[in-house]
């Protein structure tokens, strides 16, 4: 039985119908959820990577959670493991195909901390995108490891030529800037009275950082005012 093969046993026999019946709630459209939670996606990605991970990453993902899982592989990636790193990023991204996928990509590619030119580069290409997915890509590696001084203007000056008109794309694009604002909030404010991106994305921007507990109360009021 190969590594693929004996996943995905092993998922069907971690399934749990109540989870399956509340992720299909979130993921409207995505087939093939087997109801796996986190934890344990997490556990056996750890197995995985000890064992033929080269194999299981290679491999065309049936279920919701083997995608899951080749994200988490490719995130526990290490220098010593003699493997394209880089490569095996840009290789899983036109995989994604929902937002959850996505975001669990972004937050396990823990080498973006240690190599943030190299993976800036590749997040600076697919920010350039017209796919939906492969822009959000873009928005959540930003708002994960890039929002600081280096780059912030970088980062404003891509949110600038954002023009997708796709509902997951213009989230990420607004949570980005929510982010943004909680860290930078003079510059980010300044770039949002500025700004000639699209008014769904500018409001949900606002509306985003107004949910946010770091923010002032009276701040709150005055970026309300804003809203077009």
């Amino acid at each position: 039985m190969n590594i693929s093969a004996k996943i995905q046993k092993r998922l069907k026999n971690e399934a749990d119908k109540k989870y399956q019946k509340f992720s299909s709630s979130l993921l409207p459209g995505v087939k093939g959820i087997l109801g796996v939670r986190l934890p344990v996606l997490r556990k056996i990605a750890k197995e995985i990577y000890k064992d033929d991970w080269q194999s299981f990453i290679a491999g065309s993902p049936v279920y919701f959670e083997e995608k899951l899982l080749q994200a988490m592989v490719i995130g526990l990636l290490k220098e010593s493991d003699n493997a394209d790193i880089l490569e095996k990023i840009t290789d899983f991204i036109p995989k994604i195909d929902n937002w959850s996928v996505c975001d669990c990509f972004c937050c396990s590619l823990k080498y973006a901390k240690t190599h943030k030119d190299a993976v800036w580069n590749i997040v600076n290409k697919y920010a350039h995108s017209e796919k939906e997915y492969e822009i959000r890509f873009a928005h959540v590696m930003m708002l994960n490891y890039f929002i600081e001084k280096k780059y912030l203007n970088d980062i404003f000056s891509l949110a600038e030529i954002f023009k997708c008109d796709k509902y997951y794309a213009r989230m990420g694009a607004a949570w980005l800037l929510s982010i943004c604002f909680i860290k930078y909030p003079e510059e980010t404010l300044k770039f949002l009275k500025n700004t000639k991106i699209d008014n769904f994305t500018y409001n949900k921007s606002i509306q985003k950082i107004c949910e946010s507990y770091r923010v002032d109360k009276a701040v709150k009021q005055q970026l309300k005012l804003l809203k077009r």
